[in-house]
Formats: C-alpha cells, sequence, structure tokens
C-alpha cells in the first residue's frame, strides 16, 4: 500500500533519515601561528568600536573623534592640486615632464611636500627644521609605526607612555615587540616623579627605556594639557635620564580663549623630541597624511652621521615605499593656499569645537551631578566622565542598543587586562556632532547613567 492509499486520519509514516556526521572544521592556521600582538586588545579595540557603531547606525555617536565635516567642498580638491602643480612649476622650476612624474609616478621615500611641512612649522609652532628631518608618512600612524620600528634594537628596550594612551600607539608597539610601561597622568599631564621611577625601576630590572611617548596638547583620550613649567621640566628629565620624548600633536590648533602653551619641540635645545604629525585633523583624514621630524642624528658603524629621518626612510621603503603624491599635493596645495599656517585655515573649525566642548560639559552640568564627573578640557575633541561603576563593552552595547547613544569606554585605553572591570570612566567627542545631536545624545545618556545607579544602588 503507497502513502496515497493510507485513510485521511492516518498520519503519513516519517521516513528516518541517516545522515552523515559533518566533517570537521578545518583550519589552515591557528592564533600559534601568527603573532602573538593579534590576540592582544589593543589591536581589537578599534575594530570593536566601529562594529557597534555600524551595528546601531541610528544611536547619535558621541564617540567619534573623527574632524568636522560640514565645512568641506569636492571643488577645493582639484584647486589645491593645480595650487601644488603651479608650486611646482613657479617656486621649484619644475619642467612639464618633471611635474607630471612627480604627481604620477613613485616618488621620494621621505615626501615630497617636506619643504612644506618644515615652513608650516616654522610659521605655526615657532619651530625651524632641516626639511630632510621630515619624513611624509602615511598617516600619524605609519609614523609610530617607523620609530618603535628603529627604536626597538633588542628585548631589553621598553617604551613609556603617559597612561591612559591612545591606543594606535600601544597596537603599533605590539607590532614591533616593544613593551610599554604605563606612567602616570595626573593633573599635569605627566606625573614626573612616576616616571623618574619608571625608569629607574626599568634599568633596576636590566631594560632600556627608549622613550616616552607623550600628547601634551589636549590629549586623546583624557583632554588633560601639560603646562609649560611641565613641558620644561619633562625636557630636563629627558635630558638628564637620557631618553627621547616622542610628542604626539593632533589638537594643538584647536585651543580654547587662553591661546596656546609652546610644544615640547618648540621649547627642545638638545633634540630630545621626536615629534609626530598629522595633517588629518587640520586638512582632510581621507589624504592619510602625517609627518615625523627626526632631526636626531645616528653615527654609523663606518663613522658616518646621518639623520634619523633617513633611518626612518628606510624603513617606509620596506612599508609603504612612498606617500601617494596626490595626497600629498592636496595637503600641500591646502598649506599653500594659507600662506602655509594652518591657524587661520583651522578658525571655523577651532569656533565649532570650542562650542560644542562647552555644550557638552554645560549640557553635563544641567542633567548629572554627584557621584557623577567630568572634566573641563581647554581644548581638543573630548571629554571624559567618570561614573562609580564600571565601564566596559558590555555597557557600550547596551547604550548604543536601547538607550541610542555610543562613547568610548575608557579602558580601551588601559593595560588593565580585566576587560574593562577596572575603569570607571567613558569619553564623549565633541568633534562631529551638531548641537542638536549633542543635547539628544546627553538626554540619553544621562538615563543610561540615572538607570545604572539607580540598579547598582547609588
Amino acid at each position: 500500500m503507497s502513502v496515497a492509499d493510507l485513510p485521511e486520519d492516518r498520519p503519513a509514516p516519517v521516513v528516518a533519515l541517516v545522515r552523515e556526521p559533518p566533517p570537521p572544521v578545518r583550519t589552515d592556521l591557528s592564533t600559534e601561528d601568527l603573532h602573538p600582538s593579534l590576540e592582544d586588545p589593543a589591536l581589537t579595540s578599534m575594530n570593536f568600536l566601529n562594529e557597534v557603531a555600524n551595528h546601531y547606525p541610528d544611536a547619535v555617536s558621541l564617540a567619534a573623534g573623527r574632524p568636522y565635516e560640514e565645512f568641506w567642498e569636492l571643488d577645493e580638491l582639484p584647486r589645491y592640486l593645480a595650487r601644488f602643480g603651479e608650486y611646482l612649476r613657479a617656486d621649484l622650476g619644475y619642467g612639464p615632464e618633471r611635474v607630471r612624474r612627480t604627481l604620477f609616478q613613485y616618488g621620494r621615500t621621505k615626501g615630497i611636500v617636506h619643504e612644506l611641512v618644515a615652513a608650516n612649522l616654522e610659521l605655526d609652532e615657532g619651530v625651524t627644521v632641516d626639511p630632510e628631518s621630515v619624513v611624509v608618512t602615511v598617516g600619524c600612524q605609519e609614523a609610530m609605526v617607523l620609530v618603535l620600528r628603529a627604536l626597538r634594537s633588542g628585548p631589553k628596550d621598553v617604551l613609556l607612555a603617559v597612561s591612559p594612551t591612545y591606543v594606535g600607539l600601544t597596537g603599533a608597539a605590539r607590532l614591533v615587540d616593544l613593551p610599554v610601561l604605563p606612567v602616570a597622568s595626573g593633573e599635569a599631564g605627566v606625573d614626573l616623579d612616576d616616571l623618574l621611577y619608571r625608569i629607574q625601576d626599568a634599568r633596576a630590572a636590566g631594560l632600556r627605556p627608549r622613550a616616552c611617548y607623550v600628547m601634551p596638547d589636549f590629549a586623546n583620550p583624557s583632554g588633560v594639557s601639560m603646562p609649560e613649567q611641565t613641558r620644561r621640566a619633562l625636557l630636563s628629565l629627558a635630558r638628564e635620564e637620557d631618553f627621547l620624548l616622542l610628542e604626539d600633536n593632533p589638537y594643538g590648533l584647536f585651543h580654547g580663549d587662553a591661546g596656546r602653551v609652546p610644544t615640547l619641540k618648540a621649547l627642545d635645545e638638545g633634540r630630545r623630541v621626536v615629534y609626530l604629525g598629522s595633517f588629518a585633523k587640520t586638512v582632510l583624514p581621507g589624504a592619510r597624511v602625517g609627518y615625523v621630524v627626526a632631526d636626531q642624528t645616528v653615527t654609523g658603524a663606518d663613522g658616518t652621521v646621518r639623520l634619523l629621518a633617513d633611518e626612518l626612510s628606510k624603513i617606509k621603503s620596506m612599508l609603504t615605499v612612498n606617500t601617494p603624491a596626490l595626497a600629498q599635493a592636496i595637503v600641500g596645495g591646502k598649506l599653500l593656499a594659507h600662506g602655509c599656517s594652518l591657524v587661520r585655515a583651522t578658525e571655523r573649525e577651532r569656533a565649532v569645537y570650542a562650542a560644542n566642548r562647552t555644550r557638552i560639559v554645560e549640557g553635563l552640568a544641567a542633567r548629572l551631578g554627584p557621584p557623577v564627573s567630568w572634566n573641563t578640557p581647554a581644548g581638543g575633541f573630548f571629554v571624559v566622565v567618570t561614573v562609580p561603576f564600571p565601564v566596559d563593552d558590555g555597557l557600550l552595547t547596551r547604550s548604543a542598543r536601547d538607550y541610542g547613544v555610543l562613547w568610548t569606554p575608557m579602558h580601551h585605553f588601559y593595560d588593565t587586562g580585566d576587560g574593562g572591570d577596572g575603569v570607571r570612566s567613558m569619553r564623549l567627542s565633541c568633534s562631529v556632532v551638531t548641537t542638536e545631536q549633542i543635547d539628544t545624545g546627553l538626554d540619553r545618556l544621562a538615563r543610561l547613567i540615572s538607570d545604572e545607579l539607580v540598579k547598582r544602588g547609588y
């Protein structure tokens, strides 16, 4: 009898299917086959934060540290390119064929806008450098990798960094196997007593401190700045204890009404400072153009003396070959269009950032109070909010999903090793949001914090 002949009230028999067990998953590599840094949290932080933002696109983002976008005009790009071409012809005396080759071909490893970078530093920072000491890089991130790769000469070498530290620096150090020793920040941007203790302790353990990474102006993520007196004392300590300072300065132009404090490089009389610069915040992040000023001298085994910049260019030639000429030309064109000074070129952006910082700080005061606190930076992009409960990635995910607001857990900028349980603060960014988004985002953030305080019995 077939199934079709069964009475309607009788169910058809179940035919048991014998399935073969699935084949074991084949993997070509294990993490043990790869560089240990790939398992390090420092290398996963940026991807995680980007993924959260992508998963919750409707959430107001107080997390992104991108520069303000509303003043960009597409028509400016060909104008800047044309202006740089005119510079090559009129100022440098290049003929048509050399201009074409400069813009279209592989180029000079150390860059083609090095003289304009040097002119910009003299005008905006009061820093006089030989253009040959400038290496133009693919963003400041490459500059960090070049310097750390050069300084890491053996397993005893270590880097010091003011904590909390920009995660890109920590990640770059991991890639070149250079351990990072945290130094307390304090209210002055660096605790000099702690720095001296860390250096002496490292040397007592047989290690060699090579440099200390600092961001003296409106640091990412803390927003803290160093007073001039602290900067001078830091330079003295670097000279006395014989280590370099890696000065990173992406936010220096975006100061408040108090005016600017000289950079470490401007105060440096003994070539203790390797200066890391970027045009991402001041010109165009999409160009990915940064630079490093490395005017320290290096004595070769044959007795010849070279610039540290020349040594860095050797590494760059094996890493990115050269920074794209067209990207450099656009940055160079904007510099030329403003007389090689970006102070005036960024006046509108500086006003936006100042107004947004004020709105965030005043908005926090209107919505929250003890036991919640926050700092009031004099410039830059970031405000840090401190709460009495742990701020981890799980809280960020709930904030985006249930409250519709994004921010950055500060634990990503510390080597906590505990997933953030020991860090109780969050970074808010003011750089790429409107006043309406700030107000909405702070309303949502205040609800999240208030709910957490009630839940935890505060």
